[in-house]
């Protein structure tokens, strides 16, 4: 029997006072784009039609310029909120007294949606128990806040919001005032068992006169719903894991599923930008791209519970997306597979609680990670290991990859965690150029590919005795975080999956051992400590926190691990979704939301129960 989740209401925060905390939201999506709303009932962030498009709705990055879409009950109230059993449609339910209503939230799915996707997002408001007032406003703001769109009709209970290049229907089945000229309104009242709906669906401005008028829009949107609460059944029902089905494990795969860029196989690190490492800091990045390494992490950890078309959509994305060729290689790229992806700092926004700047794009798609390398290679042999054989001109292109780390090892390079200040020669790195020659020579091996296997024999040895001989503290016996350090890193807690030091390694024990001390603060760790380019400190990195938890179970510390792991899921919302990070002083998420620690925390399902 599937475990409920018990619902506990909480008082209601004011829809008016800015910037709630970033745990306050909740994530829809149709794996091309997502929205976030609060618990106020506030869609604040919403980019149309992908991800990475301009915003439409951005309040969560500047109150009063961003734009929102505000669908909340009038005067005090409590709210709860939950997912629709195994779904990514939200229901969040407010009480007044006796009075009880819940609104509905979702993107439409569909079949086919992959080519044919609705762009639509659906809000219907349910009455419960006796009657409920409601305050609706739809305050579009597009690219980026900086146009008020044209708003005019589009029928009955219908209009069109156009500016940029954006077009947005809004349509359903009440009436909604032109205020301003630039916003719609309603008030509204459902009593019990009358429902009202209200749908939002993304056009080309140049298509306005081509759009379909919706004359039964209430049936169509409870049609949608319908089809949008078996499509995120169907996928989910394959969702299992060593013990069976868990409740967070497919939350978290549902999570994943949702940052996936259906056309393209692309999966971004997560659907915000600029949600700071610290508040009113400077560390704000775009993230609504997919990183190559994240990519190949979300797989291996949706593989690991079922989901497995998932590793051949990103396989393809990387080698398209590179061209078939090593030498293109970038860290990150557009979901679409585009290249250029300039930062941009947006200064007419003010951030979110004044964190600026506010960036678009993201600078680190041209730095210089070599971990990259590796990480396809080990990527393709634990596909091998599943029975997938890398086809000729894949094998091509692994041989490619092997040659690049093999020539770049020597180089310094900005690292897993993008440095801002001058390149280093991390440890981490140059494990992963030694993972993409080690595992270069176990593929060739096993299928008899033509490779010139003394060759990387000889380098891969030859990165290994560097490493052993300046990437360790020969004094604490530890690894550290580049050449010549005495600092450690978190990312050293990923050596042993590539097979360069074994958990129970002495050498790997000891290092986890002191990275559990130096980089700790509240059962949760940093990523590192010491100088990386940009001013001020940031929060505890979820992602390293559940490393170091992978670690202390493979090495047989099951009790420590299983009071880390405790505290790390601790840290998600009331809906159990993560934020990149979390902050040592306000014990708050901070970071782009929600992050891809998703896949952390389902790759130790061991530990669930």
């Amino acid at each position: 029997m599937k475990k409920k989740p018990a619902r506990c209401f909480v008082r209601l925060r004011s829809a008016a006072r800015p910037y709630p905390a970033i745990s306050d939201y909740a994530l829809v999506g149709d794996c091309h784009t997502a929205a976030l709303i609060s618990r106020a009932g506030s869609v604040d962030w919403c980019c149309l039609p992908r991800f990475d498009s301009d915003s439409c709705f951005g309040r969560l990055l500047d109150w009063q310029q961003g734009g929102h879409f505000i669908i909340s009950p009038k005067g005090k109230a409590q709210v709860s909120r939950e997912y629709l059993e195994d779904t990514l449609v939200l229901a969040t339910t407010y009480r007044s007294g006796r009075n009880v209503a819940r609104v509905i939230d979702f993107v439409s799915m569909r079949e086919g949606g992959l080519r044919r996707p609705r762009r639509e997002l659906v809000r219907i408001i349910e009455g419960v128990r006796g009657s409920m007032q409601f305050d609706v406003s739809v305050v579009p703001r597009l690219d980026y806040g900086d146009v008020k769109p044209w708003i005019f009709s589009g029928g009955r209970n219908a209009h069109f919001a156009v500016g940029s290049n954006t077009g947005i229907r809004i349509f359903g089945d009440f009436p909604l005032d032109v205020v301003d000229a630039h916003t719609l309104h309603a008030e509204v009242e459902v009593r019990a068992k009358q429902t009202l709906h209200i749908g939002l669906q993304f056009f080309h401005p140049e298509d306005a006169n081509a759009v379909p008028q919706r004359r039964k829009a209430a049936d169509a949107l409870q049609a949608h719903l319908q089809e949008t609460l078996q499509w995120w059944r169907d996928w989910s029902d394959k969702i299992v894991y060593e013990g069976g089905r868990g409740v967070n494990i497919v939350r978290s795969a549902i999570t994943l599923k949702a940052l996936t860029f259906a056309p393209t196989g692309a999966i971004v690190a997560a659907p915000t930008t600029s949600l700071p490492e610290r508040t009113g800091g400077e560390r704000n990045w775009d993230y609504r791209y997919c990183w190559i390494r994240d990519s190949i992490f979300t797989v291996w950890a949706l593989n690991n519970v079922g989901a497995v078309s998932e590793a051949e959509g990103v396989r393809h994305f990387i080698q398209r997306a590179a061209c078939g060729n090593a030498d293109d290689l970038q860290v990150l790229y557009a979901v679409d597979g585009k290249r250029r992806l300039t930062e941009i700092e947006l200064g007419h926004l003010e951030g979110w609680r004044g964190s600026r700047p506010v960036r678009i794009g993201n600078g680190a798609a041209h730095q210089y990670q070599a971990d990259m390398y590796g990480l396809l290679v080990e990527f393709a042999w634990q596909w091998s290991e599943l029975g997938h054989r890398p086809t000729d001109p894949y094998w091509k292109f692994l041989t490619q990859v092997v040659e690049a780390a093999i020539s770049k090892w020597h180089l310094p390079d900005r690292g897993i965690w993008e440095v801002r200040s001058r390149p280093l020669h991390f440890v981490h790195s140059k494990v992963m150029c030694w993972a993409a020659a080690n595992r270069g020579v176990a593929l060739a091996e096993k299928y008899g590919f033509a490779a010139p296997l003394e060759k990387w024999r000889v380098a891969r040895d030859e990165m290994r005795a560097a490493i052993e001989k300046r990437g360790v503290d020969h004094e604490r016996g530890i690894y550290v975080r580049s050449f010549g350090s005495k600092d450690v890193d978190a990312a050293l807690l990923l050596l042993p999956i590539t097979g360069f030091a074994a958990y129970d390694d002495e050498k790997m024990l000891r290092t986890t051992e002191v990275i559990s001390k130096e980089l700790m603060h509240d059962g949760l760790l940093l990523r590192y400590r010491g100088e990386d380019g940009l001013a001020g400190s940031e929060g505890m990195f979820l992602a390293c926190t559940f490393w170091l938890v992978a670690c202390l179970a493979h090495a047989g510390r099951k009790a420590q691990a299983s009071r880390i792991f405790k505290r790390a899921v601790a840290t998600a919302n009331d809906l159990g979704l993560f934020a990149e990070e979390y902050s040592k002083e306000g014990r708050e998420m901070l970071g782009n939301f929600p992050r891809g620690c998703h896949t952390y925390h389902i790759s130790v399902p061991h530990l669930h129960s």
